[in-house]
């Protein structure tokens, strides 16, 4: 398909820099395809009243880490500064990351990460990586100096917290993002970018929802910076989706299709939820365990397996996830709700407001 009908307009104003305080006051825009009002305005502190007893809602999580480090690419005395973007886990002691600029890296050299940069002194002792891969896009393979936990450490100690690029070249991470950007349930580190529909989830809109008899379940997707990454290509056929890893336990697999047998529905909260679920969801609808790497791209034309509803942020004009809700509830939906959410002053993207999607038939 043409990336261009999945252009729209977009003021920066609607931009959001920060979260709704508290999480569940923000706004929710409900699309229901083919009903006499497909549109309506609501809050999402009002899920438990849009939704219905043996519902099942599934939320990602993953947690974030501090995963943009900075430092020195050294050729004798000469040096340059790098900024490495992690996205994605390859061993205990090696990432795929983008790197910026990419044009001073070689394959072979090192980067020695530091707050400070100021001399190459003591390299032994810093978290340093080799460059043992280099493909297109800025796309590097790093292979470091340190290992499992250590590693990890390394990387909490020296690296800053991911914002979004449309949030961190209006302003810098501070204090109060370090618990923003975070899902209330994040439990698994790997993630370089934030599951953005489940920010809105706070304790109390948890124990209303149960009240109302909707199950909660949980998978794990470690969102990779190739979330960001803009289509490039005029043709869908021709874009190329980062590999992110991702686990939906038997438990969860059994849970779900029991759901689903009792005539319940599967609640996706967030396109990485419904991403992971369809990718574990086999032809005839039956969710099955997974444990492993999906570059799913789902773009309208896509039957989905396993996903009734949707909530989700507002995305990106041209992303690959306005393609995925286009496919969700139908492009001319998308386009109509879109156009109501930035007439009616909602708050776009990954502090923004939300919508809740139900499948279009």
């Amino acid at each position: 398909m043409d990336v261009d009908l999945f252009d729209f307009d977009l003021p920066e104003d609607r931009i959001a820099l920060r979260p709704a305080s508290p999480r569940d006051s923000a706004r929710l825009l409900v699309v229901k395809p083919g009903a006499p009002e497909p549109l309506e305005d609501r809050i999402i502190r009002d899920l438990p009243l849009l939704l219905q007893p043996g519902d099942a809602l599934v939320l990602n999580d993953t947690r974030v880490i501090p995963s943009r480090l900075r430092g020195r690419r050294w050729r004798g005395e000469d040096s340059a500064r790098i900024e490495i973007m992690l996205h994605k886990r390859e061993g205990a002691d090696s990432w795929l990351a983008f790197a910026r600029p990419a044009k001073k890296l070689s394959l072979g050299e090192t980067v020695v990460f530091d707050n400070e940069g100021a001399s190459n002194a003591c390299e032994l002792a810093r978290l340093q990586a080799e460059v043992v891969a280099k493909s297109e896009g800025g796309e590097v393979g790093l292979r470091f100096n340190l290992t499992g936990a250590y590693l990890d450490e390394a990387i909490g100690r020296l690296g800053e917290l991911p914002l979004p690029p449309y949030i961190a070249g209006r302003r810098p991470a501070d204090a109060a993002d370090a618990a923003d950007y975070q899902t209330a349930y994040a439990r698994h580190e790997g993630a370089v970018a934030a599951p953005t529909a489940g920010l809105h989830f706070t304790p109390e809109l948890f124990a209303a929802l149960e009240a109302r008899g909707v199950s909660r379940h949980f998978v794990t997707l470690h969102v990779g910076a190739g979330t960001f990454l803009p289509v490039k290509a005029q043709d869908t056929d021709e874009h190329r989706m980062h590999a992110e890893w991702g686990s939906v336990s038997a438990e969860t697999a059994l849970a779900l299709n029991a759901v689903k047998a009792r005539g319940g529905r599967i609640v996706a909260a967030g396109t990485t939820s419904l991403r992971l679920l369809e990718s574990a969801t086999d032809e005839d609808g039956v969710v099955q365990p997974f444990s492993g790497d999906t570059a799913i791209f789902i773009t309208p034309g896509y039957r989905f397996r396993a996903v009734d509803l949707l909530i989700t942020n507002f995305h990106l004009p041209r992303s690959t996830l306005f393609m995925l809700v286009s496919a969700f509830c139908g492009l001319d939906v998308m386009r109509r709700a879109y156009a109501h959410a930035v007439a009616g002053g909602y708050r776009f993207y990954s502090y923004g407001d939300g919508s809740l999607l139900f499948r279009a038939e």
